[in-house]
């Protein structure tokens, strides 16, 4: 197990050098230190975007340990450039105290002020005793002003890991300044978080559960538990760990489509941190290590610019603080005997037969992911219905509505409701000056600024939009089969243009997620044929069967009236 360890630290220092690439390394330049490419040598954007000195934290970590295969410990090039990172942090804060991360004056909150500054009271703590004293006040400043900005405000849209993300940084801030009025934000804080927590074992991302963000939240609060104990840690921590478990799956993935935010990352610094307490924690970490070592977890080598910051820090700190496992390790949901498990408040059931791991989100309309055991590839991957009017409006019936009628029996689930509109807006050149122009005529104010990014996440990722397209989907478990029935109705004088029942699609804007993963390519839907369709549209309706025969290579399907 200890060789597994490495991985860790395999897949983080491959991507050093990629990082180094992104930084502004000319000391005479006016962007020395900026880790944000695009904007200091390809000039492809208008402003920095702050997000990318996440990057300093990576730069300390290596710098400050000494590990595997790790060239950068102790040199002082990797140091001079940390500590160019930081300082430019410092350089591109709003008086208020607020960074931008995806447009100009966009005030960030936790994301990205908060990580940013727990990120930068981290990297001040490992290298303090090589920080000039002129760069330490900077910083210390810098800090004090992003820790009183968050502490101030809050923002539209419930994302419990960013409320998450309020609490921790502020806790690394009071801890580096001892401000009394920091202890006291963070308190008030870690309450506002707790609000969104569930007894089931999940948080609140906008509209559900989503076990990415899960992991990212489990790995935020046991950072926090270390430098501040609070009663209710350690019960919802098991909570959370034993919640997120059913998503580790027997072929090493995690997550996906399944949540609400359809996020296939996983953080795993918190269960190294918990895997002693909690030794489901250890087992969890050590599934998703061998899933990381095989490939089946999203590396950070195809994440984008903005997010491969994330995860390399994320690794090495999983690496640092590597736990310990139990002998045996306790099993995993997928591992444990048959049963069967519904989360009302979730809408998610998790069904464990002798030769098989399925898993069902009624709150998405039926998202379906079947893995037959003991191989435990994914041979059902049925996101639902996916299609475009003949208007070109794309539609879909993956979409959290609370008015979805959901029915559930022994050996079946239904889900009935509408169809929704899949929000698809792209920039034009016009649409994007004016865009900038809204930008920099009312973010220079602190609450116009939180009103234009609470305005952008509803259109783009919150609220109903249903249409005139009704669906009902049947998930029933025979014997070695499983079978979905979806029924699909139109409405009014509506016509479909194109329509796909299954496979896998994410359908909200989320920007941490749609990574290809190969798991993908074992997979398939049914896409209608132009007789399917003519069909659909002349008689209002049509149904399509996905059967999942155990020992079968692939799912088949078949259409009827």
């Amino acid at each position: 197990m200890t060789s597994l360890r490495n991985v860790y630290a395999e897949k983080a220092l491959s991507q050093i050098p990629r990082l180094l690439s992104a930084q502004d390394r000319n000391r005479f330049s006016p962007t020395y230190g900026c880790m944000n490419r695009e904007y200091w040598l390809c000039r492809a954007t208008d402003f920095p975007s702050s997000i990318a000195q996440f990057g300093t934290h990576a730069l300390a970590l290596v710098y400050a340990h000494e590990m595997p295969g790790n060239p950068y410990y102790g040199h002082p090039k990797i140091l001079e450039w940390a500590l160019a990172g930081m300082e430019y942090w410092t350089r591109i804060q709003h008086r208020d105290g607020s960074f931008d991360e995806f447009y100009p004056n966009e005030r960030g909150w936790a994301g990205p002020t908060g990580f940013l500054l727990y990120v930068m009271c981290d990297t001040f703590r490992r290298l303090q005793p090589q920080i000039p004293a002129v760069l330490q006040e900077q910083v210390m400043k810098a800090a004090h002003q992003a820790a009183l900005f968050l502490a101030r405000t809050d923002e539209s849209g419930v994302l419990a890991n960013h409320h998450a993300m309020a609490v921790l940084p502020l806790v690394e801030a009071y801890m580096l300044l001892g401000d009394k009025k920091l202890e006291a934000a963070f308190k008030q804080k870690l309450d506002i978080f707790f609000h969104y927590c569930r007894d089931e074992g999940w948080c609140l991302e906008y509209d559900g559960a989503d076990p990415g963000y899960l992991s990212a939240t489990i790995s935020f609060m046991a950072k926090t538990r270390r430098h501040y104990e609070d009663e209710r840690f350690l019960p919802q921590l098991r909570k959370w760990v034993e919640f997120s478990s059913y998503f580790v799956y027997p072929n090493g993935h995690y997550g996906g489509t399944i949540g609400s935010r359809q996020t296939l990352h996983f953080y795993p610094h918190g269960y190294e941190l918990l895997a002693q307490e909690i030794p489901l924690a250890a087992a969890v970490a050590e599934r998703m290590l061998q899933g990381l070592r095989d490939g089946a977890l999203v590396p950070p080598e195809i994440q984008g610019e903005r997010y491969f910051v994330y995860r390399i820090p994320e690794f090495l700190l999983a690496y640092l603080d590597y736990g310990p496992r139990p002998d045996p390790l306790p099993p995993l949901p997928y591992e444990r005997h048959p049963f069967q498990i519904f989360f009302p408040e979730a809408q998610i059931l998790v069904r464990k037969e002798a030769a098989s791991y399925t898993l069902v989100n009624a709150a998405k309309g039926g998202v379906v992911k079947h893995f037959p055991l003991p191989g435990g590839q994914l041979k059902v991957n049925n996101c639902g219905l996916l299609g475009i009017l003949d208007n070109g409006v794309l539609f879909t019936s993956q979409w959290i509505d609370e008015h979805h009628e959901v029915h559930l029996s022994e050996n079946e689930i239904t889900i009935a409701g509408r169809c929704h509109k899949i929000p698809a807006k792209v920039f034009t050149p016009w649409k994007f000056i004016l865009f900038r122009l809204a930008v920099l005529l009312l973010g220079w104010h602190e609450k116009s600024a939180y009103y234009l990014k609470g305005s952008i996440r509803k259109l783009l990722m919150l609220g109903n939009r249903p249409l005139p397209v009704r669906f009902k989907r049947r998930i029933r478990w025979k014997e070695e089969e499983l079978e979905i029935l979806t029924r699909i109705w139109l409405e009014g004088s509506i016509h479909v243009s194109g329509l796909q029942v299954g496979d896998e699609f994410p359908a909200r804007y989320v920007p941490q997620s749609r990574y290809f993963q190969p798991q993908e390519l074992d997979v398939r839907g049914y896409v209608l044929t132009p007789e399917d369709l003519m069909q659909l549209n002349r008689h209002r309706t049509l149904s399509v069967v996905e059967r999942y025969v155990e020992g079968e290579p692939v799912s088949r399907f078949s259409v009827g009236g």
